[in-house]
């Protein structure tokens, strides 16, 4: 099964989502941001995960 990761980075904690290749979500959480953490949540999808995208901006009010 073919999967795709994303990680919406914020200040302090990030959004990682998994979807599969009809747009179905596998997998939904915010963790702190932590290599460790991230990783670990990763790890059961890792042979199936064909690219991961991390979105981050810097806004400034």
């Amino acid at each position: 099964m073919r999967l795709y990761a994303a990680i919406d980075l914020h200040s302090n904690n990030s959004v990682l989502v998994v979807i599969d290749a009809k747009d179905k979500v596998v997998y939904e959480k915010r963790n702190p941001n932590d290599l460790q953490t991230i990783l670990a949540q990763l790890k059961p999808h890792k042979k199936n995960i064909q690219a991961i995208a991390v979105e981050s901006t810097y806004n400034r009010y």
